[in-house]
């Protein structure tokens, strides 16, 4: 007997002797898996962020942001979901179905991780949260982690809506983006241009939505358009409400909130985006959140309510938010990535916290 089980470690053994990529589809989902070449059997599933199409895989070498995992020794697992934009719906299901097809594939890590960047970050915190006899720890990545209806609301919704009161019929109308609007570079030069002309207008604007120059403004508005559009179309109608907000933050309040438009949600159509997602803040496994000191697209105020909601479930310890001093998107470079992974590891096992605040 004990001759038959060296017998299985010695295949399994050879079977990973070296680097492996596997690039396929499943549930009309690309998928891609990398298992390393001294496979140490633990596991880290990767939630790829927001893009207008689904993302296919070729065989090319990692990103150097995902080969930190790889280099750790840990296979790694990642869907292109089906559908692209807000692919909350799509993700969870394809990338739970490929993780399942790893463990038939390749066996049962002893170790699972997950872990995502930006709308990915979200979606890893809905994996802690939701399925946490999966996982063992998450690792959020300059991620939206917030409800996603006041954070559509707030940062994409609200932000269009006081654009067209200083620059109207620049965009779409927030409640109806035409099907087939398009971010692209030369929209935002355009509407970047449109704030230089307004350099009043523009820095209050830059002010209240917390952007750092008109470029940044300009990108951020052309991308909420598209995301409104996005949710509209999953929503089957509008789900934003602003009859009952007060603007504030202007040189003139009472003119803002006199002259702004106000639009009525379509019955039902909220419904959607609380269903993709609404945290619960009821952890049982780690989590730890990197962020960025600066995100234009992803503003770091956003978190902070999703740490007072741990709070509030008394799993306040189970959640570390730590910072990079980086400006951008997703400026989390990857040493500094493996760190927060060795971190969260440490964590997991050994019940050592990391220290929020700055990641050292």
């Amino acid at each position: 007997m004990k001759r038959f089980c060296w017998l299985i470690l010695l295949f399994a053994a050879c079977l990973f002797a070296h680097a492996q990529t596997e690039i396929g589809e499943l549930n009309h989902a690309q998928f891609r898996i990398d298992v390393p070449e001294q496979w140490n059997h633990g596991l880290v599933v990767y939630f790829h962020g927001y893009t207008p199409d689904p993302v296919t895989y070729q065989q090319e070498p990692l990103k150097p942001e995902l080969a930190v995992f790889v280099k750790a020794g840990y296979a790694l697992v990642q869907s292109g979901y089906s559908k692209g934009g807000w692919a909350v719906e799509q993700a969870v299901p394809e990338t739970e179905a490929l993780r399942q097809y790893f463990i038939k594939k390749y066996g049962a890590p002893k170790e699972t991780y997950v872990t995502g960047h930006s709308m990915g970050g979200l979606l890893t915190m809905m994996s802690i949260e939701e399925s946490p006899d999966s996982y063992d720890g998450g690792l959020a990545l300059c991620g939206a982690l917030a409800d996603t209806a006041e954070m559509m609301q707030r940062y994409a919704f609200d932000g269009r809506v006081m654009f067209d009161y200083y620059f109207p019929s620049a965009l779409p109308s927030p409640v109806r983006v035409p099907a087939d609007f398009k971010m692209d570079d030369a929209l935002s030069k355009r509407i970047q241009g449109e704030l230089d002309r307004k350099p009043q207008a523009a820095a209050t604007l830059r002010r209240i939505l917390g952007a750092h120059s008109n470029q940044d403004l300009a990108a951020g508005l052309v991308f909420a358009t598209y995301i409104l559009k996005d949710a509209q179309q999953r929503a089957e109608g509008n789900p934003f409400d602003n009859r009952n907000t007060i603007y504030a933050g202007t040189a003139n309040d009472n003119a803002l909130n006199d002259g702004v438009r106000r639009y009525a949600a379509d019955p039902g159509a909220l419904n959607y985006l609380q269903r993709y997602y609404t945290p619960s803040g009821r952890l049982t496994r780690p989590l730890l959140a990197i962020h960025t000191t600066y995100d234009p697209v992803v503003p770091p105020p956003i978190l902070e309510a999703y740490s007072l909601l741990t709070r509030q479930r008394g799993s306040a310890k189970l959640f570390v938010q730590q910072y990079v001093k980086h400006d951008g998107h997703c400026n989390i470079k990857p040493e500094e990535i493996d760190r927060g992974f060795s971190e969260l590891r440490r964590w997991q096992k050994t019940g050592e916290r990391p220290s929020p605040g700055g990641l050292h």
